[in-house]
This record gives C-alpha cells, structure tokens and sequence, in this order.
C-alpha cells in the first residue's frame, strides 16, 4: 500500500509540476509575442487620416500627411479641368494605363470626383516635393497649370499626369482614398470605393 501510496504521490508531483511549468511558459510566452504587435507610434503612422474638405476653396491646395509623406488635396475649378484635357498631348501617359494607379484614379481627372484631386505630393523621379505653379503659361506655352519640380525640372498637370520629356517616369501616386461624405475624406483605405 506504500508503495501505491508513492506512485500515487509521484504521479500527482509529476503532472502539478508539468502544468505549473506550462502556465510559466505561457505567461512568459504573452509579452514576448506582443513584443512583435507593431507599437502605437508605428500604428498610427499607417493609420488612414481623416481630412475635413468642407472649408476648401475652389483652386486651393491642401496638404496633408500619411504615412510620413506629403498627400495634396486640390480642389480645382472648372477653367482648371479644361486645362488637364488641354494638357493631354503633353503627358506621357494621358490615361494613366501605368499600374501603380488604384482603377478609380484610370480617368479624364485621375480622380473619384473631378473637382477634387488627391496625390502624393513626391515626384516620381529621386521624390523631390513638386511646388504648386497654377498660373497659366509661367513654364512656357503649352502650361495650363499644374507641378513643377525643382530638383530636376519634372512637371505635372492638374491631374499629377508627368509631361513628355523630363526626369520623372510616372504619374504623381493616387494615395487609396474614399469619401466619406461630401466634406471628410479618408486617405489610407478605398475599400467601398466603387
């Protein structure tokens, strides 16, 4: 009966001491793996922003940040969008058959409302900052507004559609976006989008 007594005893050491030693690895296991979750900072900084349009005037740029680059919200007037389709013979790719482009960003205005354009603001080229030269024909006689860069003389419409014969190979990027109404936008997520 002793002995009995024993393996009883050894049994019940053997298998308190196997669960204590896996509840320990699991509570060890717990931290480390959330050591591996991305921290907030990194989170945030890949999180889709909100951007109030409601306040933006017809012809103005505003600029905001997404992932740490600049993304450029123009809201453009109608002698505007006549510029974008008299720039067409000057653009490299028109119709935006490259396909680092979202489906929604392939039209006349690369855009899901014309009146609004939404690019990163990062030349396609070394990503200089392009600077904003709306003015029609201060780049010559074929300008009917748009980008220039000043790093090495890219330039883009009013649709971020790169012109023939200059350093950048593509259009400016269509960030993935979508409304969520008339005057928030929301960069960073298109699911929805049509």
């Amino acid at each position: 009966m002793s002995q009995d007594l024993d393996l009883s005893r050894r049994h019940f050491l053997g298998v308190a001491t196997a669960v204590t030693g896996g509840v320990g690895a699991v509570m060890a296991a717990i931290p480390f793996l959330a050591s591996w979750k991305p921290s907030a900072r990194a989170q945030a900084l890949g999180a889709p922003v909100e951007v109030d349009i409601g306040k933006l005037e017809p012809g103005a740029l505003l600029k905001v940040e997404w992932r740490g680059k600049p993304v450029w919200i123009l809201r453009r007037t109608d002698p505007m969008l006549e510029g974008v389709r008299e720039s067409d013979p000057e653009c490299r790719d028109p119709d935006s058959e490259q396909p680092q482009q979202p489906e929604y960003a392939r039209n006349e205005y690369r855009s899901i409302k014309p009146e609004y354009l939404v690019v990163v603001g990062s030349c396609t080229h070394l990503g200089c900052s392009p600077v904003d030269r709306f003015e029609v024909g201060s780049l010559g006689p074929e300008w009917y507004g748009g980008f220039y860069c000043p790093c090495h003389g890219s330039k883009f419409d009013l649709a971020g559609r790169v012109f023939k014969g200059v350093p950048a190979p593509l259009n400016l990027l269509v960030p993935p976006h979508r409304y969520l109404s008339d005057t928030t936008i929301l960069i960073g997520s298109d699911s929805g989008v049509a």
